[in-house]
């Protein structure tokens, strides 16, 4: 309040003295207490009445599942929302037997409040989870399901196109390259060898498997293309805002995902109207947006920030990057690659040491070499998986071409993984 106050004083100065300082200042103020109301009102949720008093005993709840499960090497993470209280508890599970997005789980097992701080990090765990407003975490209870399809209907059909296009992936490719391609490009890396990932976070590419802005701008472009070959601008417009939607759905709408899309589709409305695009303005209203709806991820969620970020550098460094790399080669997207992976970097490089205390030493060569080959890797990875729900023997071709693809960019991160000087820890 003090914050609104003292910036409303500021504006009322502006309209004797026209000073565009006080225009600065009010805006500011105003705008940090508005932020700070908006923080407070979302920090306000916590564990409902009727599950406050059930904290650390054995409890007995139905609920269901919300979002798509989270199958890992040796477990998996069910987000369940409880029928009473209507409280979101995270539940770890065994891999067997296996749950689907809208079932309906009875649970028994002891409610506890999620830690501070995990083993050997300062990373804060609760706050992380509190975020998404989850509060409560069940580990191994007793689970038996007494229903499905209590999910949202659209959602649900759509994971189970996409868990039919995985499965269509690992019969066209062998492994790990079919679960590889299948992160690439619908985000499914449920099945991705921990190895994989440990080598992609090593060289500073893990960006290229957690489905990035640069795969979604990819697949926007894809869909833009595809509409508008055949249908009238208009028409393909909205064609394409619908396909930017329902891939967000399809891939779990992520941080990273849903600010790319938000900005894909600025982009498609500024078509329609008729309005040069501009990349920045998109960015903030982007970034505006998803804050105004979830105040907690600009501090909380670091693949918003590292996205956020990564897109800034895109924006404002690379143009003076690029100044300095005129003697890379234009061919395979080399210059264009080296240039955008650098500016990235530079602006998230504090954020990165600040919350993982790594920094990877390979990773420009690394990303140019790995991100040369993912359009074409996603492209045809995407023929083999939609060519698989018509036929194996036509999806085959198009597998081949993908795993040879897919292959190189693994021994790629692999080889610079392996590098002994390949990352520094502090």
């Amino acid at each position: 309040m003090f914050a609104v106050i003292v910036g409303g004083f500021f504006l009322l100065f502006w309209h004797f003295r026209r000073a565009p300082l006080f225009v600065l200042l009010g805006v500011l103020f105003i705008s940090f207490g508005l932020g700070a109301v908006r923080y407070g009102l979302k920090d306000r949720k916590g564990i409902s009445p009727e599950l406050k008093n059930a904290v650390g005993q054995n409890s007995v709840l139905t609920g269901v599942v919300v979002r798509e499960p989270d199958e890992r090497e040796n477990s998996t993470r069910l987000l369940v929302k409880s029928e009473k209280g209507g409280d979101k508890i995270l539940v770890v599970a065994g891999r067997y037997p296996e749950f689907s997005y809208g079932d309906i789980l009875r649970l028994e097992g002891t409610l506890e409040e999620p830690v501070r701080r995990l083993a050997d990090s300062d990373f804060d765990y609760k706050a992380y989870l509190a975020k998404d407003e989850i509060f409560l975490e069940m580990f191994y209870p007793e689970i038996r399901k007494t229903g499905e399809g209590a999910g949202w209907k659209l959602k649900e059909a759509l994971i189970s196109i996409k868990q039919k296009y995985v499965q269509n992936l690992s019969r066209a490719l062998p492994e790990p390259e079919a679960s590889f391609l299948a992160g690439l490009t619908v985000g499914a890396r449920k099945s991705i060898p921990q190895k994989v990932l440990d080598d992609f976070t090593k060289v500073g590419a893990i960006h290229v498997v957690a489905l990035s802005g640069y795969n979604v701008t990819i697949v926007a472009r894809a869909v833009a293309g595809f509409f508008g070959s055949f249908l009238p601008y208009f028409a393909s417009v909205f064609a394409g805002l619908a396909g930017i939607f329902l891939f967000a759905v399809l891939t779990g709408a992520s941080a990273t995902v849903v600010r790319a899309s938000i900005m894909a589709a600025i982009l498609y409305f500024a078509g329609l109207s008729g309005r040069v695009y501009q990349a920045k303005t998109a960015l903030f209203v982007a970034g505006f947006l998803m804050i105004l709806l979830n105040p907690k991820i600009l501090r909380f969620d670091l693949s918003f920030q590292l996205s956020f970020l990564a897109t800034l550098g895109l924006l404002y460094i690379s143009p003076f990057v690029e100044k300095f790399a005129g003697f890379l080669p234009r061919k395979f997207l080399i210059k264009e690659s080296a240039v955008a992976t650098l500016s990235a970097q530079i602006a998230v490089l504090p954020v990165l040491l600040y919350s993982t205390g790594a920094f990877s030493v390979v990773s420009l060569p690394a990303n140019v070499l790995i991100l040369v080959a993912v359009p074409a890797a996603m492209f045809f990875g995407f023929l083999a998986g939609v060519a698989g729900f018509l036929n194996y023997w036509l999806a085959a071709p198009f597998g081949w071409l993908a795993y040879v693809l897919a292959a190189y960019q693994l021994k790629a991160a692999e080889l610079f993984a392996s590098l002994p000087f390949s990352q520094i820890n502090f």
